[in-house]
């Protein structure tokens, strides 16, 4: 008997295989675009830029670039992994066609970005219909969360700046759906900015919000239903005041600065009036207590405006800064819910952390790095990860059931895309037999059969 020298069996590679295909698990986007009718709702708003006998819609050579974007690409040119299974994804175009039409795009300017968003909006509102009590808006209220992102950038592109953190690169502004703790999140807004732009810049807040609410349904474009999350660096008069202003009415949970005036107020607050903190089973947070400020701390700011402040004993190892008092960590949000208890006010702003698994997503998703060197290139690659990021968001809440529901997009690609499987062709039909002893096969064929039990979009 031979001894096996190893961990591994060894095993001859040979080129030349047939009738296998790779990113089987793919087909799960691929059919997540026919259910939802994206690929028909790019393919109109991309309809101007269609040259006269082109072969290639741009609206499917824009799907296939975010599919790749999606399966783990990080550039236009991985396009060419879909490009190696035409059984799976038909005909992609070639790379020079790909950047060409970027081109276009980018040159056309807000022309073209408002086309694509205006059709993942009316995508996104027919997904959620079809979602029912899976949409973020069961309840009737939302939370859009925003957040600036630091982009390196590690050659010299248009826009990219030193930023706050001594890096090199862009600091975009992000804005997502919140799904809350059974799902995970989608995205309504990229707006690309210098790496030097500032992270409390109200017009940037106010443009991020407005193209946010733009890619809602539109009984949540206005009103209290709509709930604008985002940290300190939205605190500002003008922010506050363009949430709040009459006839846009929206609901705002905005992290502030600990000013001196919010610091003194903090110090003079009498002992009973502090609250326990709670998590979100209604368990005591240890350790931690709010209390809602009133008096010199709220003039200047919009009528109704309700100032919170939480303390906590900071972690171990923690530095407390200057703002911070009597050995506590002091952390304040604003807000405008009538009504509610403080705590659970507060418990409902701290988990706006949820943003940071989404940014965490984004990177994951085309977002390491801005490919392209003009910055309106990027405008476009940004959009492009939107689509991406929507497809492993609407995917999962259409499909997938249970733990395999809140997969971030690196599990995804692990664990269902990647799997392989054997193409048959019998007749007229093709065939893709997953592999059998791969331990997610039921989930991909059980999310299919819902995809597939969805009406035909139009």
């Amino acid at each position: 008997m031979k001894k096996r020298s190893g961990f591994y069996p060894p095993v001859r590679v040979e080129g030349g295989g047939r009738g296998v295909v790779g990113q089987a698990g793919g087909v799960l986007l691929v059919e997540t675009v026919r259910r939802t009718g994206l690929d028909q709702a790019i393919s109109r708003a991309l309809s101007p830029w269609r040259r006269p006998r082109a072969v290639h819609d741009p609206g499917k050579i824009l799907l296939d670039v975010a599919l790749a974007v999606a399966l783990g690409g990080d550039c236009l040119a991985d396009v060419g992994m879909l490009r190696s299974e035409p059984a799976l994804f038909g005909p992609v175009a070639s790379d020079p066609t790909v950047s060409r039409l970027i081109d276009a795009l980018a040159s056309a300017g807000p022309k073209a970005l408002e086309a694509i968003r205006a059709a993942r909006a009316a995508v996104r509102e027919r997904v959620w219909k079809l979602a029912g009590e899976r949409a973020p808006d069961t309840g009737g209220r939302l939370i859009v969360d925003l957040d600036g992102v630091l982009v390196i950038a590690h050659s010299d592109k248009e826009d990219a700046a030193a930023t706050w953190k001594k890096t090199f690169g862009h600091h975009p502004l992000m804005g997502f759906v919140d799904h809350g703790l059974g799902g995970s999140g989608e995205p309504v807004v990229g707006l690309l900015r210098p790496g030097n732009a500032g992270s409390n810049t109200a017009a940037d807040h106010i443009n991020a919000a407005q193209l946010a609410l733009a890619q809602l349904p539109k009984p949540y474009r206005r009103g209290r239903r709509t709930l604008i999350r985002c940290d300190s660096g939205g605190g500002t008069h003008e922010f506050v005041n363009w949430l709040s202003q009459r006839g846009r009415w929206l609901s705002y949970s905005v992290g502030m600065t600990i000013t001196d005036a919010i610091h003194h107020a903090v110090l003079h607050v009498p002992a009973g009036a502090w609250t326990p903190a709670i998590e979100p089973d209604d368990g005591i947070r240890d350790g931690a207590w709010v209390a809602e400020l009133t008096g010199d701390c709220l003039k200047g700011w919009p009528k109704g405006m309700r100032l919170i402040v939480r303390k906590e004993r900071p972690h171990p190892g923690a530095q407390l800064r200057f703002t911070d008092a009597d050995g506590m960590r002091l952390t304040c949000f604003a807000t405008n819910t009538p009504g509610e208890k403080i705590a659970q006010l507060e418990l409902r702003h701290r988990q706006r952390a949820r943003a940071e698994d989404r940014i965490r997503a984004a990177r994951a998703t085309g977002l390491t790095n801005l490919p392209l060197h003009d910055a309106a290139q990027n405008q476009i690659w940004l959009e492009i990860v939107q689509i991406a990021l929507d497809l492993l968001a609407w995917m999962p809440m259409l499909a997938l059931t249970g733990d395999v529901r809140v997969w971030e997009p690196r599990r995804l690609r692990l664990r269902l895309f990647s799997t392989a499987a054997q193409l048959v062709t019998t007749g007229r039909r093709r065939i893709l037999r997953l592999a059998a002893h791969w331990p997610w096969t039921d989930a991909i064929t059980d999310a299919l059969t819902r995809l597939e039990a969805l009406p035909n979009p139009g």
